[in-house]
């Protein structure tokens, strides 16, 4: 048990009490002067701190990407202490373009194997193309029989997609949506995008003429160009949910992103970051023409948050629920994202700065 005291609370929005009390990996209690007495209680005084939820990052390539430059090119996996060094509690592990080095099972283990070590891991099915890749015969059954499978992953608009169709969209749909009903999941078809001028033209479609279909599509790298941006807007007014990578190819900076999307009417918790951190990023020198490919970084979720406040356009608060609460509500995580009494215990300690000076994942301290 850890009794934090003396803290600014941020759960993610702003609590008057100051004390949290913790065990068992849940939140056990929140209040003024808490105490505990007739057992063992470590008394974590944060000195006015900034106490908040563990970050979620819904799209991390847990195992490295490649695939696009030969087998010297591949990326390796990512350690448990870079995701929690940057605030990341729970982390949602991808395969990108190559689901067959880089496969199923390779990634389910290490979903495991994070989740052992004492953060949260979940994983979603399949990868960019089609026929899709899965670890029992089938999305639907992935997603039932699969603790850590929460969806099916799909690559639309990029030249390294295989262009699916409107109803083998549709079709994957109905497995991850039946899949996760029957799992007691939420199910949704995560869609990477790229920048071809096709954008998300057959999402449109699709939640025009099945708009109940909305909440179980969620689409990532949104910001890769302004004409997907804009057309990723108007989902997100329809009541979609969009993700903003931190990491990759982008026309602006995501926090500034983010404030053009709440000033064309998106509501701000139907947007989150993630930072495919340990995707391939490609880079072509414009003056020597030559060509890097490094990983994708994962520190840039809790930057560009920082960024959001310090720039004036979100509180604290609000700036937050894009590594929180608004992730965990896409993923249907109620234990997550939040500060409340029976929530998971994932926690960040801030310092005035908003840099990281502590983290416990399930109770339990990273750094």
């Amino acid at each position: 048990m850890i009794l934090f005291k003396n803290c600014k609370i941020y759960a993610p929005d702003p609590l008057p009490q100051h004390d949290v009390l913790t065990g068992g990996g849940r939140i056990l209690a929140i209040g003024d002067n808490l105490s505990v007495s007739g057992t063992d209680v470590e008394t974590v005084d944060l000195e006015g701190r900034y106490l908040v939820p563990g970050f979620i990052d819904e799209h991390v390539h847990i195992i490295g990407g490649g695939g696009l430059f030969g087998p010297t090119a591949y990326i390796p996996e990512i350690q448990m202490d870079e995701l929690t060094a940057v605030g990341t509690t729970t982390v949602v592990g991808v395969l990108g373009t190559d689901g067959v080095v880089k496969n199923l099972p390779t990634l389910y283990n290490k979903a495991r194997a994070l989740t052992l070590s004492g953060m949260t891991a979940y994983m979603l099915t399949s990868y960019y193309g089609l026929p899709e890749r899965t670890l029992t015969g089938s999305v639907m059954e992935d997603m039932i029989f699969i603790d850590r499978v929460i969806g099916c992953k799909l690559a639309i608009s990029d030249d390294r997609s295989s262009y699916p169709t409107r109803q083998e969209i549709l079709r994957l749909l109905h497995d991850v949506r039946i899949g996760g009903a029957a799992s007691g999941k939420h199910g949704i078809l995560h869609i990477h995008l790229g920048n071809l001028p096709s954008k998300i033209d057959v999402l449109m479609d699709i939640i025009a003429e099945y708009p109940t279909l909305t909440q179980h599509i969620s689409p990532t790298h949104c910001i890769r160009t302004v004409p997907l941006f804009e057309q990723c807007v108007e989902f997100a007014r329809k009541g979609g949910f969009i993700d903003i990578s931190t990491g990759g190819t982008k026309f602006t900076e995501p926090h500034q992103a983010v404030g053009l999307a709440l000033e064309q009417g998106v509501p701000l918790e139907n947007m989150a970051f993630s930072s495919d951190g340990r995707g391939g990023v490609k880079r072509v020198d414009p003056e020597t023409g030559a060509v890097t490919y490094t990983p994708a970084p994962v520190h840039r979720n809790h930057q560009e948050m920082t960024l959001l406040v310090k720039n004036g356009i979100l509180p604290l608060g609000d700036a937050l629920k894009l590594l929180t609460s608004n992730p965990a509500r896409n993923l249907s995580l109620p234990q997550k994202g939040r500060i409340a009494v029976g929530a998971d215990a994932d926690l960040v300690v801030l310092e005035d700065d908003l840099s990281i000076a502590a983290v416990y994942a399930t109770g339990k301290k990273c750094k």
